[in-house]
């Protein structure tokens, strides 16, 4: 099993900046994708960000230029850099791992998930 556990969550201002931490243990491995996802009220989870082993990336158009995932592999964590947040920023989000290779965007991929952190973003 995997555990992983969202830091960083808060109220921000519209154009502020937040980043999110996940905490992974258990029985990572570095070689497994990362994902952040979220999930407004009333709409279904979307993907945000995706990371594969070697650091390539994936963007939700949405967030392109705003958001930059990252990960350390030596700490088991990976990061949300959120920038020039909206208030449509507005949602739960939550991490995920992927064994996979690619940094897969499809959410049916990710089978541990981390229980979310609120980020809301007033006008």
């Amino acid at each position: 099993q995997v555990q992983l556990v969202e830091s960083g969550g808060g109220l921000v201002q519209a154009g502020g900046s937040l980043r999110l931490s996940c905490a992974a243990s258990g029985r990572t491995s570095s070689s497994d994708s990362m994902g952040w996802f979220r999930q407004a009220p009333g709409k279904e989870r979307e993907p945000v960000a995706a990371i594969n082993w070697n650091s390539s990336t994936n963007y939700a158009d949405s967030v392109k230029g705003r958001f930059t995932i990252s990960r350390d592999n030596a700490k088991s964590t990976v990061y949300l850099q959120m920038n020039s947040l909206k208030p449509e920023d507005t949602a739960v989000y939550y991490c995920a791992a992927a064994r996979s290779f690619i940094a897969t965007m499809d959410l049916q991929r990710y089978a541990y998930w981390g229980q979310g952190t609120q980020v809301t973003v007033s006008s």
